[in-house]
């Protein structure tokens, strides 16, 4: 419902077969996203850095297909955009990396790639596993979490900064981006982050709640 919603009232679409839905997240919650993708007709890429969700995911049949290869990925959205299937396609690897390609890719062929976008990393728990930096692996960020909590909170604070300026790129160029109220907004906002609302106060952000907007 969420996702249709998006569609309805931000591409003003009941059919969204051939848009491309960008998210993060297969763990808990999160994992209903890929399901949600292909009932909704659209193309699906799911950013999660735990093989295991993903794996998980991909066994239970809620995700179609699995890839760690952002070429692959880009080569298999445009294919399915282009014939308006309906694909959930897993990505294994950071959601930054996968939303910072996408900026490539406009800026070196004009395509605008991605129609919706959204995060469901745990962000209510950013610092404690919740949310892994790009700079590290997935693994490297367990043991940096574990060695040294206040580097790994640094690093979560520098990714998040450039997790949100990939984003408003995109979003400038038309994608509609909605906060999942999974805290993502506020924590990129206390690092910094260029997510506060214009000529708004401190406390409005530049994307929508799903709840109030989608939802309500």
């Amino acid at each position: 419902l969420t996702v249709l919603n998006a569609g309805r009232r931000y591409l003003r679409a009941e059919d969204l077969s051939g848009k491309v839905f960008v998210t993060s997240g297969l763990g808990g919650m999160s994992g209903a996203q890929a399901k949600a993708a292909v009932i909704a007709g659209c193309v699906g890429i799911i950013a999660e850095v735990d093989e295991a969700a993903l794996l998980k995911r991909h066994k239970q049949g809620w995700l179609m297909e699995i890839s760690n290869n952002l070429d692959h990925c880009i080569a298999r959205l445009r294919e399915a955009r282009k014939n308006k299937i309906a694909l959930s396609l897993g990505y294994h690897g950071n959601v930054v990396d996968l939303w910072e390609r996408l900026v490539h890719e406009l800026d070196t062929t004009g395509e605008l790639l991605v129609d919706l976008g959204s995060d469901q990393t745990s962000c209510h728990n950013p610092f404690n596993g919740g949310y892994y930096p790009v700079q590290l692996s997935f693994e490297e960020g367990k043991q940096l979490l574990s060695s040294n909590p206040g580097k790994f909170r640094t690093l979560v604070q520098e990714s998040l900064k450039r997790h949100v300026a990939a984003i408003n790129k995109l979003a400038d160029k038309g994608m509609f981006f909605w906060d999942y109220g999974n805290a993502f907004l506020l924590e990129a906002q206390r690092a910094g982050a260029d997510v506060t609302k214009k000529g708004a106060n401190k406390t409005e952000f530049r994307y929508p709640s799903y709840v109030q907007h989608i939802m309500g």
